[in-house]
């Protein structure tokens, strides 16, 4: 599941842990344990792991309100420029893709030879937009490891790390692992892309540019650790009840 596309479109295209934080904070073997403030005025939810702290931290319990969500998905690669736009409706399970050459419209309960195609891109995107949230949709399909301290790749600064390592079973790439990169409010910073759990990085890059849309929070740009190289979304909209 997941980035089917990242190494396609390479082709193509902590938790500060300053004194005095940690003595307000427990820990436990390296694993820090800290509920994140809610991104909006809703009920504090209750959180066990630390995926689910960073999915909080971005907005996760407000997705339960939305019906819809449309968003451009951008590659821009020295002087190459890719895109493609989507809606998704989560509550009917229905996605439609917009490119250059057409527009496919399909339900991800019934993926057929036509749609499975767009289905993989639409995986791909939706993961680089929502992947704070997918660390709670697919947890029972990754192993996870918290280091309380580790330096992060593009800053060097210290921060946390959480690594996930998919199951060599299901989904369009399966055993694929990443490094999300963060601080104490567990939002993403930078990260990882590592194909088939190599030991060596696929691709490294950013997260910033972050807004909120109805009380989602979403980074907007990712860029590369070297090279002129962006992903970034445009024309985003969150459609709520």
């Amino acid at each position: 599941m997941k980035n089917l596309l990242l190494i396609t479109t390479l082709c193509l295209l902590c938790f500060s842990c300053k004194t005095e934080q940690k003595k307000q904070n427990k820990y436990e073997d390296e694993v820090e344990v800290r509920d994140p403030e809610p991104s909006s005025n809703t009920e504090k939810p209750k959180i066990s792991t630390t995926a689910e702290a960073i999915a909080y931290a971005n907005g996760f319990q407000n997705w339960n309100k939305v019906t819809a969500i449309k968003f451009t998905f951008n590659v821009d690669r020295d002087t190459i420029h890719s895109e493609r736009s989507w809606s998704w409706k989560p509550k009917e399970n229905m996605v439609t893709m917009t490119s250059e050459k057409d527009t496919i419209t399909y339900n991800r309960s019934k993926i057929d030879s036509i749609s499975q195609k767009a289905d993989q891109g639409f995986i791909n995107d939706k993961y680089w937009l929502l992947a704070p949230f997918n660390l709670v949709w697919d947890k029972k399909s990754f192993a996870s490891k918290h280091y309380v301290k580790s330096i992060a790749p593009i800053s060097g600064n210290e921060m946390q790390k959480l690594t996930i390592v998919y199951k060599n079973e299901g989904g369009y790439t399966p055993g694929d692992a990443y490094d999300f990169y963060f601080e104490g409010d567990f939002i993403i910073k930078e990260w990882v892309f590592r194909q088939k759990n190599a030991p060596e990085p696929s691709l490294i890059t950013s997260w910033e540019d972050y807004e909120y849309y109805d009380g989602i929070k979403i980074a907007k740009t990712h860029k590369r650790n070297e090279g002129d190289w962006k992903l970034h979304f445009t024309n985003i909209e969150v459609v709520t009840e």
